[in-house]
This record gives C-alpha cells, structure tokens and sequence, in this order.
C-alpha cells in the first residue's frame, strides 16, 4: 500500500493564512495567527477571496477544509490591525468604513465577498472548528457544508456586545439554520454557544475531542472526493437553491442539472457497476487529466 504523499503548499498567500493541498485534492486552509485568535485582516480576507476563485477553476481540487491553528478557528476581525497588511495576490486597495457609503463598499468588496465566495465555491466544504467561531468566523463556518467541531469550539456572532451588526451575513445564515425565533434569540441575546450547545441547535452536525478533529474532517474530506464530483457538485447547487425558491423553480433547476448528470460519465460507470455487482470507478475525466 502507498504512503500517502506530504501536502504542497497551495496558491499565495498572506501572512496568517496556510495553504496545502493534499491527497486526493483536499485543500486545507489554515487561519494561522494564533496570537490574535486568528481574526482576519483585509489582506487575508483579500487572499482568500482570490484563492477561492482559483480552487474553483484548479481540477486537482475536489473538497475545501478550514480550519485553524491554536486556541480559536477564527474570532472575527482584527480590530487592532485590520488594515495593516498588504494583500500577497492582489494589489493594494482602498480599506472603506470613512464613510457611510466607505462602509457599505467595504462590506461588500471584503467581508460579504468572502462569505459569498465560500457559499458558491462549487466544490464541497468542510469547517473543522478547533476553537472560538465568532462573528466572521462564525459566518464563514456557516457558508460551509459541514461543520464538525471539537469540544472546545464556541460559536457565536455576539456583535451587539459592541453595538454592532452581523453585518457579513451572519444573520441570514443564522436564520436559514435555526429559524426565525431561534436565531433572534441568538443573536439579539448575544448567545455564544458551546460545542455541545451548538450541536443541540444543528450548527454541527459532530463534535469530536480536539486531537481526532483534524483527522475526522480529514476523513470525511477523503470520503467526498471520492465521490463522483460531478453529480455532488450539481447536486449540492440544487439544494442551496431549493432552499431559497419554490417548489416548482427547484424542480425546474433540478431538471437541467439532470440533463448533465445522466449522460456523464460517471453516471455510465455507477449504472454499469451496480449491474456488474462492482464498486464504481467515479472521476476518471479528473483522474486522466491529473498532474503529477
């Protein structure tokens, strides 16, 4: 049996921020400064906006984890230095927030476009939360897939402590997991959640001790990259917008995804196998095309 290959470093990016992608393209994405509880500055919201649009494009890629390093996964903002750094990818642009309309533009340039960039990304998501998940961080956790936490993760938005907004779309997506009542409650009574809290309200779907959380969302990143990326890139498309239409749009939706699925290759194969009383050989388009 072949030992597994060590991780590349992965795109460019700023001080904070690691990159490595893996066997059977897993892309880990580190917050790395640890010292400040890994808040994120405008170059690192920058860098991963632009590393996000390159995992999109890059084949090698099938499944995206984030996580971080040290006592948090990230606790939102750095307050103390946000727009000290330089991005590493892009050229310097003005930071906003001088203005009413500065703020409005720095919203969506930096800390929404983030957010959205994740819930887009094509490719399938995982947040391995080793700490603190707040405000930002909380959001971004929840633009992922799935979220497995560690028993020492605490999530919460907990803006209002500072009489400011969830203002990166934490309240949407608050909604959408908890319902209306539920996340008013969590966010106008500034709720920061335990593990075992957040699993109750359906904002993890696992709780593990801290050391087996890198390897368990490692193992679920294995498991979904091994599936045929296709159909679970289209499908999982198809549930976000069910999520946000009617019945007869999703089905529409639904339908032209379908006319790609079925007549892929993979499809071919997963039909050929069952008749053939076989395990499938899914992605062969991606494994033909794979760089060394």
């Amino acid at each position: 049996m072949s030992q597994p290959k060590p991780p590349k470093p992965y795109g460019q990016v700023c001080a904070g921020l690691r990159s490595q992608l893996h066997d059977r393209g897993v892309l880990v994405i580190t917050f790395d400064a640890p010292e400040r509880l890994n808040a994120l500055d405008q170059a690192m919201k920058r860098d991963l906006i632009e590393l996000i649009a390159k995992v999109q494009m890059d084949d090698a890629v099938r499944v995206l984890v984030f996580t971080g390093e040290g006592r948090a996964f990230c606790a939102g903002d750095h307050m103390g230095g946000y727009q000290r750094a330089e991005p590493a990818s892009v050229a310097k642009i003005g930071a906003g927030h001088d203005t009413g309309i500065g703020t409005v533009n720095a919203l969506r340039v930096y800390s929404q476009a983030l957010n959205l960039a994740v819930r887009n990304l094509d490719k399938l998501t995982i947040a391995a939360i080793n700490g603190a998940a707040i405000q930002t961080g909380l959001s971004l956790a929840l633009c992922c897939d799935f979220r497995i936490g560690s028993t020492a993760a605490k999530l919460g938005s907990a803006t209002l402590r500072f009489a400011l907004l969830p203002d990166e779309g934490g309240h949407y997506l608050l909604v959408q997991h908890l319902g209306l009542a539920r996340a008013l409650d969590f966010v106008l009574r500034k709720k920061i959640a335990t593990a075992a809290e957040a699993l109750d309200l359906g904002l993890l779907s696992q709780v593990v001790e801290p050391e087996a959380l890198l390897p368990t969302a490692m193992a679920l990143a294995a498991e979904l990259a091994e599936g045929p990326q296709v159909a679970m890139r289209m499908l999982k498309r198809s549930v976000y917008i069910a999520a946000e239409s009617s019945f007869a749009q999703s089905l529409d939706d639904i339908a032209v995804r379908t006319a790609i699925t079925d007549h892929h290759p993979d499809a071919k194969d997963g039909g050929a196998s069952f008749r053939e009383k076989r395990p499938p050989k899914f992605n062969a388009w991606l494994e033909a095309g794979k760089a060394d």
